[in-house]
């Protein structure tokens, strides 16, 4: 009886010791976390640095700090879980990128950004997979399957154009600006649909009839992913619409639309299916319907509450990136072969340099060539640009790296922890060298604007200063209604030449005819008793 009772006290202490060390965990984590914020804060002066690079450079001191008081044992403070990245901090990330996009910029170039997105991801994907085949079999790194060179070229299409946002004024170049956002957050989604189609096939036995079903599993899962986010964002609307809620509380507007949202994040996930284009469609459908049919209070509410989620989110992954870039064991893998492992990172760097001017380009091109005016092309200096903005690797690349070459956050295999250890090499690499030189590159490219420049060099660095004019114009005005109304399509012609345009007109049709007096939207604003709107409205009076 007393060896159990010890036994149980020793069972005891441990569960208590280890749930000490992680709320001591955490504890250091917020606090990283707070102090990434206020060091952004004080940095954002300069310009030349960003919530990113901050994080990713106070992850890596941290690392330091841990490896030299754990005598060598380990740098981390949580392991990484690809399940925390894609389950909890990726959907408010990609959801608040489409609940503030500009829709009107971003459907008026939809077949540009979609060129790019999904076509020029394929691209990219194809020459780096190749290229990793043809370079990395040479070099004995390891056993790596078909799938896992499949697999590296999915990893490494992801972009991350966060730095080159940063700098590009929406109002200024707005052109420009919804190509490089767009096709940063459709990349995203083209890059884990792939990464999802390859890992659901089994690739040891190719053959003709292999590829036909890999490109038609592709396009299931991006025309199912985007058709589940439209009708979840439709549900909510619909819902809120017909229910009132704002006339009790606000609060349960604001707490229905972010479960929503999250919902059909998880849904897409339970069915197989792309969480990212979910999510993301879902936001523009909500900041198109949903957003108008709540009160006032809930409007400022839910912009503030989802920039701010996403806010957190991206700052947690790059922190944590750069801590993990310290992580003892799988350096320790690799150690016998050092030049070996920069050799790769050197490689998988240029096939991504490569792989990302073999579309910017002839895609570039190709687009040009469906526009008349010249204001709608894209020139050589903006396609250099949008070449430059998705050269940096970030937060997804590195998830789904994890996902790919570990289990349970940590390998032993030789190649693997090769693959792991390159991807943190490029990644690390590209946000702070890139990231830095990102600056000076659109102020040569871009000198034409005086007020560009003025907001290069005194705007902040952090994503708010990304979120601020999406925050103000993020909801299209009245104005911009009547303006898109005044488009009339006269000829084949003009269906041909400006396709976005015409769609876009057709579309305001259709949705003032049917849609908006079934899921509401802008011109349905419910007055509820006590609100700002209604003491607007008696003021008014």
């Amino acid at each position: 009886m007393a060896i159990d009772l010890g036994s149980l006290m020793d069972r005891s202490l441990a569960i208590f010791t280890s749930d000490h060390a992680s709320v001591v965990s955490m504890n250091l984590f917020v606090a990283l976390l707070c102090a990434c914020i206020v060091i952004g804060h004080l940095l954002e002066e300069t310009r030349w640095m960003n919530e990113s690079i901050t994080a990713l450079i106070i992850g890596l001191g941290t690392g330091v700090v841990i490896l030299l008081t754990t005598k060598g044992k380990s740098s981390h403070l949580l392991v990484f879980s690809e399940d925390l990245f894609f389950i909890y901090l990726l959907p408010p990330i990609i959801f608040n990128a489409g609940f503030q996009v500009k829709k009107k910029q971003f459907f008026r170039n939809f077949m540009t950004i979609m060129l790019f997105g999904a076509v020029g991801t394929l691209i990219s994907f194809v020459i780096i997979s190749f290229g990793a085949i043809h370079f990395f079999k040479k070099m004995n790194i390891g056993t790596l399957k078909i799938g896992d060179y499949l697999a590296i070229g999915a990893i490494f299409a992801a972009t991350d154009s966060v730095c080159t946002l940063q700098i590009l004024n929406q109002d200024e170049t707005p052109l420009l600006y919804s190509l490089v956002f767009g096709e940063g957050v459709v990349n995203d989604a083209t890059s884990v649909v792939l990464f999802n189609a390859i890992q659901s096939f089994d690739l040891s036995h190719l053959n003709s009839s292999m590829y036909l079903q890999f490109v038609g599993n592709f396009l299931y899962l991006f025309i199912a992913s985007t058709m589940l986010g439209v009708l979840a964002g439709l549900l909510s609307a619909f819902i809120i619409k017909k229910l009132y809620m704002g006339r009790h509380s606000t609060d349960r507007e604001v707490a229905l639309m972010i479960l929503m949202a999250y919902l059909s994040y998880m849904l897409a996930e339970l069915f197989y299916l792309s969480g990212i284009l979910t999510v993301f469609f879902c936001g523009i459908v909500m900041s198109h319907y949903t957003w108008h049919n709540v009160t006032e209070s809930s409007r400022v509410t839910t912009k503030h509450a989802f920039a701010t989620l996403s806010f957190v989110a991206e700052i947690f992954i790059f922190l944590y990136v750069g801590m993990d870039a310290m992580d003892i064991e799988k350096w320790t893998v690799v150690s016998d072969s050092p030049g070996k492992s920069l050799g790769i990172s050197a490689i998988l760097l240029g096939l991504v340099i490569v792989g990302r001017a073999a579309f910017v380009f002839p895609l570039s091109f190709l687009s040009n060539l469906t526009k008349k005016s010249p204001y709608e092309k894209v020139d050589l200096k903006q396609q250099v640009t949008i070449w430059w903005a998705g050269l940096m690797r970030g937060a997804v690349s590195m998830a789904l790296a994890y996902k790919q070459f570990t289990c349970a956050g940590h390998t032993k295999l030789h190649g693997n922890a090769m693959m792991i250890t390159s991807t943190i090499t490029v990644v690390l690499f590209s946000t702070v060298v890139f990231g830095l030189m990102t600056k000076p590159l659109v102020r040569i490219l871009l000198p034409s604007s005086k007020s560009l420049a003025k907001l290069v060099s005194s705007e902040p660095c952090s994503p708010k200063s990304l979120l601020v004019p999406l925050l103000e114009n993020g909801h299209d005005s009245e104005a911009d209604h009547k303006n898109g109304s005044m488009l009339r399509p006269t000829s084949l012609r003009m269906l041909l030449s400006t396709p976005s345009h015409t769609v876009h007109y057709y579309w305001r049709k259709f949705d003032d005819a049917f849609m908006r007096p079934v899921f509401g939207g802008r011109g349905f604003v419910p007055v509820v008793p006590g609100s700002p709107l209604e003491q607007s409205v008696r003021q008014g009076h």
